[in-house]
């Protein structure tokens, strides 16, 4: 924006100056020739008494000293032909001028000032002098260089001036820019202080009205999502309950687990609403290989419950991964869930792990009907589900620097592939069981 109008500036400024200096270096030009002009005229001017009374000797005399002192062309031509002074042909000027009229004009060697000398008794004599060029030109183009120079001063001046007040327009603005990124940046607190004018004023004041009815709306989110979470706790502790009253003692542990895990992602789901902020992308670690392990573990006694057949591939960890464990552990809750939702009992399913380039890739493949397209649309789904189990993986994988694929499997399944990257940090993952502490 500095430069444009930096640029806007100069241009009307040299357009300005041009209308202006063009004109004014002409009149220069023509004041310096008017000039020489009215000296060479009233030199011519002094020889007409003597040309009109003296003799020829005197005339010669007189012209000699004149052209000496002057540095001009002086030539008198008398009535007999004779030519006394500078020797030079009759033109047509003087041809003119000895019928009795004075002019000026233009030749080859400069202007051309001729006198008629009238009252001598032979006739009209003739009074010539010749003006050099350069003695027309002469001082103009000091002038020029003069009013050139004053030209340029002033677009520098108007330039500085045009530079100050865009710096005047432009740190606003970029103050503007500066808070608009740290605000999406999470950043609720910045704000900007309102400078420049009334109407960059106005766009502050807006854009600091803006950000605190943001945090006012994100703090009310938290708190519905916090008072959300703490009501499933109710259930919870009745489910927990209910389990410590099955007689069957496996059966009863495996419920209270299931509860015990359930009660932790809620924990983790208010905390997180109310007092954590989401980490940077790949900042945090944890362990893959036993993430999948633990959670295809617990899925598989639903799927021996249906028929399904499990196939488990893992490469050998750990296999450390920049997710969270409790996003990891959602996403790959999501994709083994969506197998069991939308697929018909015993249809058998794989679950594979392994290192690919330098990151993790987790494949879920099943035998089903396969995926209908544009599966990955938060909230929208084609099978009357939530639509978000997908989308839950989606963003594990993008903040795990990754992302997520869907496939159609050889036998025309549903093929889920999952990619994350390693933690930025560098550092491994700790082992589930600290995490768990």
């Amino acid at each position: 924006m500095r430069a444009r109008l930096a640029l806007l500036v100069a241009a009307v400024s040299v357009l300005t100056l041009i209308a202006f200096l063009v004109p004014l270096a002409l009149l220069v030009r023509t004041v310096a020739q008017d000039r020489a002009t009215v000296r060479a005229t009233a030199d011519a001017q002094s020889l007409v008494p003597v040309v009109g009374t003296a003799d020829a000797p005197t005339i010669r005399l007189t012209v000699e000293q004149l052209a000496a002192e002057s540095g001009r062309q002086v030539s008198v031509f008398l009535p007999d032909g004779t030519v006394l002074g500078a020797q030079a042909p009759r033109t047509p000027a003087v041809a003119l001028a000895a019928r009795g009229q004075s002019l000026t004009g233009e030749s080859a060697a400069g202007r051309e000032v001729v006198i008629a000398v009238q009252g001598r008794a032979d006739g009209t004599g003739v009074i010539r002098i010749v003006v050099p060029r350069q003695e027309l030109t002469a001082g103009v183009t000091r002038a020029w260089l003069v009013l050139a120079l004053l030209g340029v001063v002033l677009v520098l001046i108007g330039l500085a001036v045009a530079d100050r007040l865009a710096r005047t327009l432009v740190r606003p603005i970029s103050d503007l820019s500066a808070v608009s990124h740290r605000l999406a940046n999470a950043e609720l607190d910045a704000r900007v202080t309102p400078a420049g004018p009334a109407e960059l004023r106005e766009v502050a004041g807006a854009l600091n009205h803006l950000a605190g009815r943001i945090q006012v709306l994100l703090v009310q989110e938290r708190e519905q999502v916090a008072d959300l979470s703490h009501r499933l706790r109710t259930p919870l502790t009745a489910l927990r309950l209910e389990a410590e009253s099955l007689r069957d003692r496996d059966d009863a542990a495996r419920i209270t687990t299931a509860a015990d895990g359930l009660e932790r992602a809620v924990t983790g789901l208010i905390q997180q609403a109310r007092w954590r902020r989401a980490p940077a992308p790949g900042t945090a670690a944890s362990d893959a290989a036993a993430i999948v392990a633990d959670r295809v573990a617990f899925w598989s006694v639903l799927a021996e419950d249906t028929g399904r057949a499990v196939r488990l591939d893992l490469a050998p960890g750990p296999l450390s991964v920049g997710v969270p464990a409790d996003d990891l552990t959602a996403a790959v809750d999501a994709l083994l869930g969506n197998v069991f939702a939308h697929t018909p009992d015993g249809t058998p399913f794989a679950v594979r792990l392994a290192r690919d380039d330098g990151k993790v890739l987790l494949t879920v493949a099943d035998e089903g009907p396969g995926m209908p397209a544009g599966a990955v649309r938060r909230g929208a789904s084609a099978v009357g589900s939530t639509g978000l189990g997908l989308d839950i993986a989606r963003r594990a994988a993008q903040a795990g620097g990754g992302r997520l694929e869907l496939r159609t499997g050889p036998r025309g399944g549903a093929q889920v592939l999952l990619r994350l990257g390693p933690p930025t940090s560098g550092r491994e993952a700790p082992p589930r069981s600290e995490r768990e502490a």
